[in-house]
């Protein structure tokens, strides 16, 4: 028989212990807020998204881990490099120091077991109350009151809290998303993905060991993402209609698909796979509005773009710093909710959408080609590894060159344009499919 705890209140209650949920926590009890911070799981567990950019390291100094992410989680990472068995010059590094913003010249590839951990322990050193091993099972809004919700502990038992703010940072569960019907899969690009982790692949020279390296073949990308103690995460980003084909365990499919580069395949002759490889559908979607009444969104609750830029947690880390701030100012203002939701949303998706026009072409021939042959002409190749660096939430004077490497880029479409045109036959082929990570199907929504 389950017992059902009394009522306890609060200010804020935030749903999920990830980087967004953990990170606007230790912001809101910095603030003099009553802050609960509920997790369905217990820290440390697996997560991918394990390339952090440069951008979030002031983020996450201001969180007071960054010199934790340094000194006992992070492998310091200075550029990105990218590489395509199809070009001549098969090897290209864009190294941070070359974006506009000289701070901030490198960044850290973390294993996310121990980075969420830190970040949610940081929570709790910062007077948030938290809480792991609590599912939320209920949510009532009352417009115009405080919401009660509901969550069960790993024995059963109800613990329910009266809360005047609640923040969805439910991950890819997309809590109020999916309850609302506010989730749809993103029209203009579609992916999925299968990873794991690897022993015994080399690394490269120097302080370049800590770099992502990205590869290219016919189906999409492969990341590959040096962590501390040997370990190496490796991931395929693929056409949906390709992971149709799988039939087979996912580690034997993901070693189908490795034999498909062979860059891939150099470096990984010796290596050890090491625990898991796991399948993961649907990887890209948005919500049709961050918030409502009593709630909002932030992090992967609230939209997810494909990978190959490790855009995920500096979006999670950019949202929930700006979340704290309207929800703080809301409590005390709630007259100003409107103002204040519309202001964090338009924040959020001028970056989200200056990822995106790079993201959805990434797969092209032509924005394969500007990669692996980079000029700075007019300063373009330092607008690109501004992007890559995370800064796209402010101005900064790579406006301009942006738009000149833009105007490169459709120059170079013309040019190549029977390649390009059936480039984007096969993406509108793929997004009218959902992979749900063992099956697929045409999408009827």
């Amino acid at each position: 028989m389950t017992a059902t705890s009394t009522t306890q209140n609060c200010d804020v209650l935030i749903v999920g212990g990830g980087p967004a949920g953990s990170s606007a926590a230790a912001l809101l009890a910095q603030k003099g807020r009553q802050v609960v911070l509920l997790e369905k799981d217990h820290h440390p567990r697996f997560h991918i998204g394990e390339s952090l950019l440069p951008q979030s390291l002031p983020l996450l100094e201001k969180l007071g881990v960054l010199d934790a992410v340094r000194d006992d989680i992070g492998v310091l990472k200075p550029g990105a490099e990218f590489n395509s068995d199809s070009h001549s010059n098969r090897h290209q590094v864009y190294y941070f120091k070359h974006a506009w913003d000289k701070n901030w010249p490198h960044a850290y590839e973390v294993r996310r077991s121990d980075f969420d951990q830190a970040l949610f322990r940081n929570a709790g050193v910062k007077g948030a109350q938290t809480y792991e091993g609590m599912r939320v099972s209920r949510i009532d809004f009352r417009p115009g009151q405080t919401s009660l919700v509901q969550a069960q502990d790993a024995a059963g038992d109800t613990h329910t809290w009266e809360a005047r703010f609640v923040i969805d940072a439910s991950g890819r569960d997309t809590l109020l998303s999916k309850r609302f019907g506010l989730k749809y899969k993103n029209p203009d690009h579609n992916s999925a993905a299968i990873f794991g982790h690897f022993r015994n692949i080399p690394r490269r020279d120097g302080d370049d060991a800590g770099n992502i390296s990205v590869y290219w073949f016919e189906h999409g990308w492969f990341w590959m993402i040096p962590l501390r103690d040997g370990i190496t995460s490796v991931g395929a980003v693929c056409w949906p209609e390709y992971l149709k084909t799988r039939d087979c365990p996912p580690a034997e499919f993901l070693q189908r698909t490795i034999a498909l580069s062979p860059g891939v395949v150099e470096r990984m002759q010796h290596a050890e796979q090491v625990g898991e490889v796991q399948a993961t559908g649907n990887f890209t979607y948005y919500s049709k509005a961050s918030a409502g009444d009593g709630y909002l969104m932030i992090g992967d609750a609230y939209a997810f773009l494909d990978p190959v830029f490790s855009s995920g947690v500096h979006l999670a880390l950019t949202s929930a710093f700006s979340a704290a701030d309207v929800v703080d100012q809301l409590l005390d203002h709630p007259e100003r909710r409107a103002q204040l939701i519309a202001a964090h949303e338009r924040h959020m998706r001028r970056g989200m959408k200056h990822f995106a026009w790079f993201i959805y072409r990434f797969n092209t021939p032509a924005m394969q080609n500007l990669f692996m042959s980079p000029r700075n002409v007019f300063r373009v190749r330092d607008a690109v590894t501004t992007m890559l660096a995370g800064d796209v939430f402010r101005p900064t004077p790579m406006r301009i060159p942006t738009l000149v490497f833009k105007a490169i880029y459709y120059i170079t479409v013309l040019a190549n344009w029977p390649a390009q045109r059936r480039a984007a036959a096969l993406r509108r082929r793929n997004n009218a499919l959902t992979f749900s990570g063992g099956t697929l199907s045409v999408d009827k929504d």
